[in-house]
């Protein structure tokens, strides 16, 4: 069970060998400190929570832990103990990844961005501003709106998973790892890489 906390950087490209350009996402690894081994017999499951992004001074004494983040990855944990760090290359470059985190949020949004709604009320007789509208939303029975129904709301900041990202190249000195492709969320997201 591989895995890791890190933040997203920004996006940039990647030349291999024969010259083709591979589009990556730079992610900040950083060193993850394993701050509590859950076992089957004490806490009825497996895990392994980390720590991310060390806290000052000051603040340790408010929080109780030396990290500004915790997370738990559930699975086998034989091969953690209390104390270890994780790197960046606890990956390898062609290792497949799974990578979660929080969307960018959009705001309130309509039912043509929101949900790929047409929109095509006719732009004639009559029809002023009603160009990008649903429409009808209910029905005469049960005369309300049946619960479920798409209609403009607040879009995005919401918990996205994306997998077989690949690992095209870690930076060992620094702690980057460059994944093909785009993650979820914006600069500065916390994000959960698992091999």
């Amino acid at each position: 069970m591989k895995f890791i906390l890190a933040k997203k950087i920004e996006m940039s490209q990647v030349f291999k060998e024969d010259g083709t350009v591979v589009p990556v996402t730079l992610v900040s690894a950083g060193e993850c400190g394993v701050v509590q081994i859950k076992t089957k017999e004490k806490d009825g499951y497996e895990a392994v929570k980390i720590g991310y992004e060390n806290l000052p001074e000051r603040k340790i004494k408010k929080s109780g832990t030396p990290f500004r983040h915790l997370k738990e990855f559930i699975g086998e944990t034989s091969s953690y103990k209390q104390g270890d760090k994780i790197a960046a290359t606890v990956f390898n470059p062609g290792d497949m990844v799974k990578v979660s985190g929080v969307s960018k949020g959009k705001g309130f949004q309509g039912g043509v961005k929101r949900w790929g709604f047409s929109g095509k009320l006719s732009s004639t007789h009559g029809n002023k501003h009603e160009h990008r509208t649903l429409g009808s939303t209910g029905c005469s029975i049960p005369a309300r709106v049946i619960k479920g129904r798409k209609m403009p709301g607040r879009m995005g900041s919401a918990r996205i998973s994306v997998k077989n990202l690949e690992v095209v190249k870690i930076d060992a000195k620094n702690n980057i790892i460059a994944l093909k492709g785009a993650v979820p969320g914006r600069r500065g997201t916390l994000l959960e890489i698992r091999g």
